[in-house]
């Protein structure tokens, strides 16, 4: 499954960031990439930091099993685990592509002060405030149960805290500086990664 694990983490990098990056770039000009925030240390920068040693670990992790570097765990290198992988790899695959074209113009990867993007409430959004991370995290597990070694479980890891600081911590309060009460209204009646958990109560 290691090989299987591999062409599926190119697919889904090559058409979230790619492809995404490129048709955001022929409508609006910008390339929606912004890059790390906040200074070095700084729960912003380390958000960004996580999110990127994901990307690397998750792709590293096939790679290291075929090679050896790491050894599967054996409780979980069985038929109806690497099943549940696929499912949750596609289920995840296709809800990020849904919520990053459903943001429109108002996609990118990072947050830029100086920009007032549109407040997006459509799509997968009228039930979830960040459904691209709900479907990169669904994607990730899903990689991790094809290749469930030491490498894979770094990059879970790393996504769940690096989403977390980003949202709570960059995310959430551009969005309440930006949009206000429509945010705030927003996020009380929307979960934050999954419908009806996490919402706003401020």
């Amino acid at each position: 499954m290691a090989l299987t694990a591999m062409a599926a983490f190119l697919i889904f990098v090559l058409a979230a960031f790619g492809l995404r990056s490129l048709v955001h770039y022929r409508r609006t000009g910008a390339s929606g990439f912004v890059g790390l925030s906040g200074r070095v240390g700084s729960a912003e920068w380390c958000g960004g930091a996580l999110f990127i040693l994901a990307l690397i670990a998750g792709g590293l992790a096939p790679v290291a099993q075929m090679l050896g570097w790491v050894e599967p765990a054996l409780a979980l290198d069985a038929a109806v685990y690497q099943t549940l992988g696929i499912l949750l790899f596609a289920a995840g695959f296709a809800v990020t592509l849904w919520a990053q074209f459903a943001m429109g113009d108002s996609w990118r990867i990072g947050v830029d002060e100086s920009e007032r993007t549109a407040l997006v409430a459509h799509g997968p959004f009228l039930w979830v405030r960040n459904p691209i991370f709900s479907g990169m995290v669904a994607a990730t597990v899903g990689l991790a149960l094809l290749v469930p070694n030491a490498v894979a479980a770094v990059a879970v890891a790393a996504l769940l805290v690096g989403l977390e600081l980003h949202v709570r911590f960059v995310e959430e309060p551009y969005l309440l500086r930006t949009h206000g009460e429509s945010y705030r209204a927003y996020a009380a009646r929307t979960g934050r990664f999954l419908p009806g958990i996490g919402l706003s109560k401020s």
